[in-house]
């Protein structure tokens, strides 16, 4: 079925390695492999601590263990797939692209060119996800008190990665996303700028502001 289960609500542990689509947290001497966004697979560093809300989606022949930086993109996830078509990879696209607070503005507003800003979401699919889910999504003022970057970062993980690492970060993303190393290169030329401005004002990079910025450049490109 294409419904989150909430068996495992949330994993807490030394994150044990990081890939371009997610992560291994290590529970109690089990390494879980955990499927996630760009953006959180961002705030997480191997070695180091980290809390991810979950959601179980099963199916026949497999079982998909997805993490969120908090609750509510988790819940959101979770209600993205009672739309008509939409299934976990496409919920957890949707929240690639975009923070839960953008998510909710789009739905209620009508905006379907946000919405198709999602890779696999088409103007009709988009006119199906505000339809079905405009009146169940919430206020767009649901979530004020979370950062533009789409969610409170993962605890013990650092949302500013130092200035070494953040290219090969954001390009493993996009790849691990469907876009060429050459797309990426492209993309993180275009931010150099941004990623200069953020070094020189905190010491660091915000991974996870430079990453939804990349994927609306590549998606206007």
């Amino acid at each position: 079925m294409d419904g989150g289960v909430e068996v495992i609500a949330s994993v807490q542990g030394r994150v044990a390695a990081v890939s371009p689509d997610g992560a291994v947290v290590e529970v109690g001497g089990i390494g879980l492999a955990v499927q996630c966004t760009p953006g959180t697979i961002a705030r997480l560093q191997v070695g180091e601590p980290a809390r991810l809300s979950t959601s179980l989606v099963v199916r026949e022949d497999s079982l998909t263990l997805y993490g969120f930086a908090d609750d509510d993109e988790r819940q959101l996830f979770e209600l993205l797939q009672t739309a008509n078509g939409v299934g976990p990879r496409l919920a957890q696209a949707v929240l690639a692209i975009h923070p839960p607070r953008e998510v909710r503005r789009a739905v209620s507003m009508g905006d379907l060119k946000a919405l198709m800003q999602v890779p696999g979401i088409g103007r009709k699919g988009a006119e199906r996800l505000v339809l079905e889910l405009r009146d169940r999504l919430g206020s767009t003022t649901t979530d004020t008190s979370l950062d533009a970057g789409g969610g409170a970062p993962a605890a013990g993980a650092a949302p500013i990665t130092p200035v070494a690492r953040w290219r090969d970060q954001l390009t493993s993303a996009l790849v691990g996303l469907g876009w060429t190393t050459r797309e990426a290169d492209t993309a993180l030329a275009a931010l150099e700028p941004m990623a200069q401005e953020q070094l020189e004002n905190t010491g660091g990079v915000e991974v996870a502001i430079l990453l939804r910025q990349a994927l609306q450049f590549l998606g206007r490109s």
